[in-house]
């Protein structure tokens, strides 16, 4: 009888506990709800001219002019990075090809490796000695696999490594990095990296310090510095011979002994494109996949034309909210939706780790004159949510923007 009673009071307490439970429940998420007016109230103050959207759980909990074009500048990158994977595969490694005549002079052909830095040609000299090359008279450099007269759109004629022209045949990024010391003394910036005489040569007017700068306005420089490069190598891995470097074509009748593959993975280069926000590389991929889709040598025409068949093949839906005419974002003529730049995100989610991490984001950034914009991820334990803010207004309000969209994502059941 005594436990009977004791079961009827334990109903009786959670039956009159119950409204309680329920009232405390929906009262919470009405302050929910609350806040969250009151964050997208904030949110709308700093977003002048600009467009966003928050999502979460697959579905979208907030968004502001979704559907209107925007410069995204940098974010761009994120469409050139998906349709190279998925154009090139995530395996692909990009290739230089390497000729010897029987004069021992050497021919270098370039297919547009965007990592053909200091490391990477320290490798290929020691790949030249394993095929048993015993001397390197001339170097001729062969770079007719791009055909491109104009510089990339948006580009300016700076020393700025944004700046940089597209090369099929560049070394480190076609900038050269040295440092001017009190003496007047001039040397190599980087240890991995010989100091060279072009260097000596371009460095003549800088005051004291480091510095990194653009040499790709003259094309004489550009391959002046490829061939320089590769001569330094040689000497360090004691493979004699001497003689000039000019540019000339592989001779039709040449087969490659040596056919350099990439250390670098396409999922790596990428991963580096977006970290630095590096406009040749974006620019280089932008052309390779022309290039191999149409043929070489690789043109802008033919870049434009495989991009545009990728949106056209992959995202149907938002073809006409996405133009452009260069693969980095730097120009102002590329233009984006909000809505479309989510759906490159969405399809770009597998490889969400190769986006820079930042205060527990995923996110690429974007940053032109007048334009900033944050495109990536919210991380909700294992679970990657995209978010887009573009806002092409004098005021950069990005950071604030982004703080309260994340409180709003946070605060969203």
């Amino acid at each position: 009888m005594l436990m009977k009673k004791t079961l009827i009071y334990i109903r009786l307490f959670f039956a009159a506990l119950f409204p309680l439970i329920t009232a405390v429940t929906v009262s919470s998420e009405a302050f929910a709800e609350d806040l969250n007016k009151s964050y997208e109230k904030d949110l709308r103050k700093l977003v002048q001219n600009g467009g966003y959207i928050i999502c979460k759980d697959g579905r979208l909990i907030l968004s502001h002019n979704p559907d209107a074009g925007f410069i995204p500048a940098s974010a761009w990158k994120v469409i050139t990075a998906i349709a190279a994977i998925e154009k090139l595969g995530e395996h692909f490694r990009f290739i230089t090809e390497f000729y010897m005549d029987g004069e021992n002079n050497l021919y270098i052909k370039g297919l547009g490796d965007p990592f053909l830095i200091s490391e990477e040609i320290a490798v290929i000299c020691r790949g030249l000695k394993e095929h048993h090359i015993k001397e390197i008279n001339n170097i001729y450099l062969d770079d007719g696999s791009f055909d491109i007269p104009t510089p990339p759109p948006g580009t300016e004629d700076s020393l700025h490594s944004y700046d940089v022209i597209n090369s099929a045949l560049a070394v480190n990024f076609n900038t050269i990095s040295f440092t001017v010391y009190p003496d007047g003394k001039i040397e190599s910036a980087e240890a991995q990296t010989p100091t060279l005489p072009i260097m000596l040569e371009l460095s003549g007017n800088f005051p004291v310090g480091a510095h990194r700068i653009n040499i790709s306005q003259n094309l004489e420089n550009v391959l002046r510095y490829v061939g320089e490069l590769f001569r330094a190598f040689q000497d360090r891995h004691d493979i004699p011979g001497a003689g000039e470097i000019i540019q000339k074509k592989v001779p039709s009748d040449l087969e490659p002994f040596y056919i350099h593959h990439s250390s670098k993975e396409l999922t790596d280069v990428i991963e580096e494109m977006l970290y630095y926000s590096n406009n040749f590389i974006a620019n280089q991929l932008y052309l390779v996949m022309g290039a191999r889709e149409f043929g070489y040598p690789a043109t802008w025409e033919k870049a434009k034309r495989s991009l545009q068949n990728f949106v056209h093949n992959v995202f149907p839906a938002y073809e006409r909210e996405i133009s452009f005419d260069e693969g980095s974002g730097l120009s102002h003529n590329n233009r984006i939706t909000p809505r479309a730049l989510l759906a490159a995100l969405e399809r770009f989610k597998p490889y969400a780790r190769l986006l820079p991490l930042s205060k527990g984001r995923r996110v690429k950034s974007g940053t032109l004159n007048n334009v900033y914009a944050y495109a990536g991820y919210f991380q909700n334990n294992e679970k990657y949510d995209g978010f887009i803010i573009i806002l092409n207004q004098p005021r950069n309000n990005r950071d604030k923007a982004l703080d309260l969209m994340e409180r709003i994502y946070r605060q969203t059941p």
